[in-house]
């Protein structure tokens, strides 16, 4: 999404912000505002307000009606409560995608109790997965990934993984049926769940993040174990600040390659090929 995120510095504040100054680094997520009173609001979790979040890009401005633009630009203006501090020792363009990206795994991993000892998968090693495996290894989880062939195998490990099982590995497939309390499915093509639900454990859940279309389900994949099929997608405000800070903690950032804005192009046509690890940032410097 163009400009879906970003981080940058604040060059000048409203009369009525107080938790910001100029010169300090911050954050802005996919999310820049919400209705603030529906029950998922209060309850912190903007990202599902009742009546839509306005999105960075592409969003409906709350207050003048305009489409809001994202940050391919060299300003935003944003409302101080979506905003975030940026952790010291967090890179700003390797954070960047921590704030879309790493929340949307993020709060799947804290929602469903991760930590150590917990046993994780994570299918689909891309701009989710890598965070994913990053962060449940942080937490302390006994953390798998789940790939289409071994290919990916030294990036796994390199990321913290304890191993990667492929697909097409039908024998280790079946030694791993009922091994995770969670998996975590960041594959953003349509696919069939039913061979990530044999993976989860009893009372274990596969959550879905990639993939956010219709899919089909055999209640018996679920019956069977008391398995739990569950989604989630971006953060609410204070599950984005936890985040940065438990990053700033451990060291996370994304693994990103930086191009200057004016080769969006080049970036555009690699993504088309699939060709990047993990994610792209632009450097919007160029702009002055």
């Amino acid at each position: 999404m163009p400009g879906h995120e970003f981080t940058g510095v604040v060059t000048e504040t409203g009369s009525g912000v107080t938790a910001f100054s100029v010169g300090d680094p911050v954050a802005v997520g996919n999310i820049v505002d919400s209705c603030g009173t529906c029950p998922m609001c209060e309850a912190g979790q903007e990202n599902f307000c009742h009546s839509f979040p306005t999105l960075t890009y592409g969003g409906t401005d709350r207050r003048d009606g305009s489409t809001t633009l994202g940050g391919f630009s060299r300003e935003y203006v944003v409302r101080e409560a979506f905003a975030y501090a940026l952790p010291a020792g967090l890179d700003p363009a390797a954070a960047a995608p921590l704030l879309c990206a790493g929340v949307t795994v993020w709060e799947p991993l804290r929602s469903l109790g991760v930590g150590p000892g917990s046993r994780v998968a994570v299918a689909g090693l891309g701009g989710l997965g890598h965070l994913a495996v990053k962060l449940a290894v942080a937490l302390g989880a006994e953390t798998t990934v789940l790939s289409r062939t071994e290919a990916k195998r030294e990036d796994a490990l390199r990321l913290g993984a304890r191993e990667l099982i492929a697909a097409t590995d039908t024998a280790r497939m079946a030694a791993a049926r009922d091994g995770f309390d969670v998996v975590l499915d960041t594959i953003s093509a349509p696919h069939d769940p039913a061979p990530h639900l044999r993976l989860v454990a009893m009372d274990g859940t596969l959550c879905l993040l990639g993939h956010l279309g219709r899919i089909t389900v055999e209640v018996m994949d679920l019956l069977v174990g008391r398995k739990r099929l569950g989604s989630a997608g971006s953060g609410g405000r204070r599950a984005t600040a936890e985040m940065l800070r438990f990053c700033a903690e451990h060291g996370i950032t994304a693994d990103v390659e930086v191009l200057p804005s004016a080769r969006i192009h080049t970036a555009l046509d690699r993504l088309a090929r699939d060709d990047v690890r993990h994610r792209f940032v632009l450097d919007m410097s160029d702009l002055d």
